[in-house]
């Protein structure tokens, strides 16, 4: 059973950096696609960005470009999510969430971790 444990919320200041990590297991190929996404105070969740199991074939939200970035941590079954200077509507829960196939399937992500709180203020 494909298992994602979410962690590395926290709380920092507008500029900061911040990486938060995602551990999957139980994945039964290699082709599944995990995407970022975040939901904010009386906000919709919303896709933040995803790649597959490996890193790789990575896609971003308009709103992150350029200052978040998903990368495997080699050898480990952990992706990250980089997030470089941090601004204050870059608060939400964060989630990593998995779906068969590639950034294109139409797959439903089926498979979700808990969230883990991120906080941007002064």
């Amino acid at each position: 059973q494909v298992r994602l444990e979410v962690s590395g919320g926290a709380t920092v200041r507008p500029g900061a950096s911040l990486t938060l990590s995602c551990q999957g297991s139980g994945f039964v190929s290699n082709r599944y696609y995990v995407g970022w996404f975040r939901q904010g105070p009386g906000s919709e969740r919303e896709f933040v960005g995803g790649s597959n199991l490996v890193g790789a074939d990575t896609k971003y939200a308009d709103s992150v470009k350029g200052r978040f970035a998903i990368s495997r941590v080699n050898n480990r079954n952990i992706l990250e999510l980089q997030m470089n200077n941090l601004r204050i509507d870059d608060t939400a829960v964060y989630f990593c969430a998995a779906k068969r196939g590639t950034i294109d399937s139409q797959d439903d992500y089926r498979y979700w971790g808990q969230g883990t709180q991120v906080t941007v203020h002064e």
